[in-house]
């Protein structure tokens, strides 16, 4: 069954600047404002919390804090997206959310395994070019323990891919149909969807890093919003995102339990997906 708001039925009348500053202020509003309030139980939960913000050395937080702050700032996430919904009148029923059907599923198994394909050639890309790939800050909230790393993979499937991809795609992506055709809706969304990760990936203070790391998540971004586009359901990109971050982060506990290095990591990487049906 057909949800009543796909993206095809949505009126372009919309001024395009004014829904470029509408999408820009829902990514400020979903990943700045309303994560600062919603992730305050964490910090008053584990103190360390605030001091680790500052130093970025994450390794005397708890296990429980750690995991309880990054579920509370998805959490905030999602709730923006709602607020957004009601406050302008668009309801709950703008959600396309439905059972998958056996086209979802292809384009579920057509997103994970495309977005993991153009992870491992785009790295391996960087490596032939002896281009650096900054490292994201959900690393040193890991903190090299292996625990933290399977709770990331809970995270991802249970709040970060579903909060991301309801703000980005169902609410801000979708937003943008009323101005722009959906694939141009696709590209602005991923290149805000890169540059908000801007302050996540610019540690080193190396700009090729960080670029090459934006890269990456622009990429992705324009596959989940590709099969967002041609599904019409929200959960079909989100099944996506899940797989390929769950993916990144079973490699790097294989790496971690293992003592692998980086290079090594992608080889592995690399005899896995040779064995995946396609």
């Amino acid at each position: 069954m057909e949800t009543p708001s796909r993206s095809a039925d949505i009126e372009r009348n919309g001024a395009p600047i004014r829904s470029m500053l509408v999408a820009l202020g829902l990514t400020v509003f979903g990943l700045v404002v309303v994560p600062q309030v919603t992730t305050i139980p964490a910090f008053l939960a584990d103190p360390a919390l605030l001091e680790a913000g500052q130093t970025g050395e994450y390794g005397e937080v708890s296990l429980w804090g750690r995991t309880l702050m990054l579920a509370l700032n998805f959490v905030g996430m999602a709730l923006a997206g709602i607020a957004y919904l009601l406050w302008t009148d668009r309801g709950l029923s703008w959600i396309d959310l439905r059972v998958p059907t056996m086209r979802d599923w292809k384009y579920i198994l057509a997103g994970s395994v495309g977005s993991i394909v153009f992870l491992l050639v785009i790295s391996n890309l960087y490596a032939v070019l002896g281009v650096p790939a900054e490292e994201s800050q959900i690393i040193e909230i890991i903190a090299d323990d292996q625990t933290m790393v399977l709770l990331m993979i809970a995270i991802v499937l249970f709040f970060n891919a579903p909060a991301e991809e309801f703000l980005f795609r169902n609410i801000i992506q979708k937003r943008l149909y009323e101005a722009f055709s959906p694939m141009q809706a696709v590209l602005i969304a991923s290149v805000i969807f890169a540059i908000v990760h801007f302050p996540m990936y610019m540690l080193s203070g190396s700009m090729v890093a960080t670029a090459a790391s934006l890269v990456i998540m622009f990429g992705g971004s324009v596959i989940f919003g590709y099969v967002y586009v041609k599904a019409d359901n929200l959960l079909v990109p989100t099944a996506a995102h899940a797989a390929l971050n769950a993916f990144q982060f079973v490699i790097l506990y294989i790496s971690m339990v293992y003592g692998l290095d980086e290079e090594m990591a992608t080889s592995l990487l690399a005899d896995i997906l040779a064995v995946v049906p396609l």
